[in-house]
């Protein structure tokens, strides 16, 4: 998927949202960001399938299940009340983990172009769950956290495959150099 389809479908997913955003629904904001947060990961997938990077598709599945298993695992252990008063589980934002652990992946593996409007809808997500009251902002901030110190550990930087490749092998009484080239 090149940058423009990916701009195009970032486009549709932010015109599809706009009416009930304009609402002021609260539980309207919840469900589009939980749409985002669930189709940040896929999208990053379908990235590192278009490239044909398997050790990508690998790493974003590593990072994501890290991150957010890790967020759902400590909302056991940390017993904070939502904002909303329903339960004692606000930290942190497994929701936000699942959301910024995909775009710290592509901020990683691919550059900046990619994970700049990533980080942009994962902030949406992130101001998703505090506008609906689920979350804090620090339990928002903690899930980012946990996202970018794992992505850090994970995902290695991507390099494409080259189109020349040399190979050297060498006997006690002769040597073998061979180029190729794919056209």
């Amino acid at each position: 998927m090149d940058r423009a389809r990916f701009a195009v479908l970032a486009g549709v997913l932010a015109l599809a949202t706009t009416p009930a955003l304009a609402k002021g629904d609260n539980s309207a904001i919840e469900n589009v960001g939980v749409d985002v947060a669930i189709a940040l990961p896929v999208v990053a997938g379908g990235i590192s399938v278009a490239k044909d990077d398997w050790n990508g598709v690998v790493e974003l599945a590593l990072d994501t299940t890290t991150t957010a298993g890790t967020a759902f695992l400590l909302k056991y252990v940390v017993h904070e009340r939502r904002p909303n008063g329903t339960d004692d589980q606000s930290f942190p934002s497994d929701t936000s983990a699942l959301a910024f652990a995909p775009a710290e992946y592509l901020w990683d593996r691919y550059g900046w172009q990619y994970g700049l409007p990533a980080y942009a809808a994962a902030g949406f997500v992130g101001y998703s769950r505090v506008a609906s009251k689920e979350h804090h902002w620090w339990d928002v901030a903690a899930s980012a956290g946990l996202a970018f110190g794992y992505s850090k550990l994970i995902t290695t930087r991507y390099h494409p495959p080259s189109d020349f490749e040399t190979e050297l092998y060498a006997t006690p009484r002769s040597a073998f150099v061979t180029l190729n080239y794919r056209f």
